[in-house]
């Protein structure tokens, strides 16, 4: 979810007793040790890429070998982030099903989700340490060390969520649904692997059984995506190839390795401090203050608010972390229903998708080889016109708002929180500016942003508490994990369809489509509202970009549009319920019951729908500013 990556509650649980509370300490022990070395892994990914940005920049003298420490890190990163997150419960999942049933199997379910995880991990973990020790012999070219001391995070990693997915089984609390979820993963594991014999002649319809069957078993009983996708995986190469799953370790390693990826937990990070400096309040307070006395003019703000924030943290639950604890008090002191609330917020999250330095835009640009900065400059106008869709909704539904006692401000209050917010609302310009001009690579430019966002907090607001810096650095590693390591087990995912001819399979169906590119067009749309509602963003850009984005190409349809009407639709199906994960995020961060928003969120949906039907059927709106 992110939601790129919102989080799971804990499952509830009976008292702690015996071997449970020794498991708790030890637990927490643990814990606190990864977080902590998590943390100043965070930490030190700013520094040494401020410190590159800077050498290169500013005293011209590159670190030739700040990129390659980065990258050794960042993988060391992605897996402990990984354990904290598996620890918390932050891996993203599907729970409508999970949430629907008695308690008794809900109970088995949330056993099940964790046996699952441990079924994966020890079949993979011999394979990561033997994957270890063949990168010994590989010497990186500037640091000249040792690559095993990068690859160690692999087998380190998954023995570390081995050891945290042992102790959250033993902390569930109740036997039997433990005893029965360990009896039903054995049974699944031990099933496959008697039929592989059986299933090898079958050929392509063990893509079927595998990458729809047993993840489509996986994800709707609750179990986290990354190891649905990973369980698939390994089951179809394991039981229907010879493939060695040394390979599949390595396809791991290289979905999680992109250094353009660093920039989603420097981005996630930067979110965070946004909020914690109060640049996200002086923004929003601008923003009321300019349309407030407007018959649903905070419901525009919130619009305005969320196009904004999302150019800063690029994490769709720090942006609505960053505007809903401020609007929302004040929106439902003028009456506003908390339903029509979370509903607007959480079409807003669909609507800012493409607003950069979005997460999504980074791994598209990552998985598909289209250019980064085109998909920045793309970005900014089609989420404009999914915007004025929405506020067209917005005025309809408060076209009768009685306004008599809302206070309008003056001219010179209003230039005075102008004055106020003008820093904060020049920080999302800067950071494209430096990407779109080539100062900044988009993971560099994070470092800038960060910089930039430290001391608007210490020398402008005034507004910078330290005692946060802990929390929000973990948080970061944390959320980092969860997208990272589903990026990875999607590759190893993606690689394994191609190794099996689906993707040419899947090129000349959606090629013989009528209507060339824009029937194409059609059934990308429809295709990736269904995904995203069921995979959620990013495993789903992940796993189809290298699909279908040399099939666009082929029909004509230009890569960068092609993004945006991706991306919107994905974000359709993230953001509506029944099954997109992105709403139960927007109401876990409102503290609205989901409930209360399904009268309202379908007019937005329509709206955003007919914004994504303009965006397609006009590709200027995409390539109009790119510099061919």
């Amino acid at each position: 979810m992110d939601v790129h990556g919102a989080t799971l509650q804990e499952p509830a649980r009976l008292p702690l007793t015996g071997l449970a509370r020794a498991a708790d300490r030890f637990e927490r022990g643990l814990g606190g040790l990864v977080e902590f070395v998590a943390a100043v892994i965070v930490l030190a990914e700013i520094v040494i890429l401020g410190a590159g940005v800077t050498a290169r920049y500013v005293f011209h003298a590159p670190l030739v070998w700040a990129d390659e420490l980065a990258s050794i890190l960042f993988l060391w990163l992605s897996m402990l982030g990984a354990v904290i997150a598996l620890r918390r419960g932050e891996h993203m999942r599907m729970t409508g099903l999970v949430s629907r049933v008695s308690p008794g199997t809900r109970a088995v379910l949330e056993a099940l989700a964790v046996t699952a995880a441990i079924a994966f991990l020890l079949l993979i973990l011999p394979h990561a340490l033997e994957y270890a020790e063949e990168e010994h012999f590989i010497v990186t070219p500037a640091l000249e060390v040792s690559n095993a001391w990068r690859a160690a995070a692999l087998p380190l990693g998954k023995s570390l969520m081995l050891i945290v997915a042992c102790l959250r089984l033993m902390r569930l609390g109740a036997l039997k649904p433990i005893l029965l979820a360990i009896a039903i993963t054995a049974a699944f594991v031990a099933l496959f692997w008697l039929a592989g014999p059986m299933l090898k002649p079958l050929g392509k319809l063990n893509l079927i059984v595998f990458f729809v069957g047993v993840v489509a078993l996986n994800v709707f009983s609750g179990v986290p995506i990354a190891f649905s996708f990973a369980l698939a995986t390994f089951g179809y190469l394991a039981c229907t190839t010879s493939t060695p799953m040394l390979v599949m370790v390595g396809r791991l390693d290289e979905g999680m390795s992109h250094l353009i990826l660093l920039a989603v937990p420097l981005f996630i990070f930067l979110g965070a401090l946004i909020e914690m400096t109060g640049m996200a309040r002086a923004m929003i307070q601008f923003l009321a203050s300019l349309l407030g006395h407007v018959r649903g003019g905070l419901s525009y703000v919130l619009i305005g608010a969320m196009y904004l924030v999302s150019g800063i943290s690029g994490s769709k639950i720090a942006d609505m972390a960053a505007i809903a604890p401020v609007l929302f008090p004040e929106m439902q002191k003028r009456g506003a229903k908390p339903g029509d609330l979370v509903a607007l917020l959480s079409a807003t999250g669909a609507q800012t998708e493409t607003i950069p330095p979005s997460i999504v835009l980074i791994t598209i640009g990552s998985v598909t080889g289209v250019s980064i900065a085109a998909l920045f400059t793309g970005g900014m106008l089609p989420a404009l016109v999914l915007g004025i869709a929405l506020c067209f909704v917005v005025w309809w539904r408060y076209r009768g708002e009685d306004l008599s006692h809302v206070v309008r401000h003056s001219s010179r209050e209003i230039a005075k929180l102008c004055l106020i917010a003008l820093p904060a609302i020049a920080l999302p310009f800067v950071i494209r500016a430096a990407v779109v001009e080539g100062v900044a690579t988009a993971t560099e430019v994070s470092t800038i942003g960060i910089a930039y966002a430290v001391l608007a907090g210490l020398l402008i607001y005034r507004q910078f508490d330290v005692r946060r810096l802990g929390k929000m650095l973990v948080d970061t590693a944390s959320l980092t994990g969860a997208i990272i390591f589903i990026v990875g087990c999607a590759t190893a995912m993606a690689w394994g369809l191609t190794q099996s001819g689906f993707s040419q399979d899947l090129a000349r169906a959606m090629s013989s489509v009528p209507g060339g590119g824009w029937g194409f067009l059609a059934i990308s749309i429809l295709a990736f509202i269904i995904l995203g509602s069921v995979l959620e963003g990013i495993p789903a850009i992940v796993l189809f970009g290298p699909l279908v984005f040399p099939i666009a190409h082929q029909l004509g349809v230009h890569e960068v549009h092609y993004a945006m009407v991706v991306i919107f639709a994905m974000g359709i199906g993230l953001f509506a319920p029944p099954f997109g994960v992105g709403y139960y995020g927007a109401c876990a961060i409102s503290k609205i019951n989901p409930d209360d928003g399904l009268k309202y969120i379908w007019g937005y949906m329509l709206a955003l729908l007919i914004g994504l039907v303009v965006v397609a059927a006009f590709p200027w709106l995409s390539t109009g500013f790119l510099k061919f």
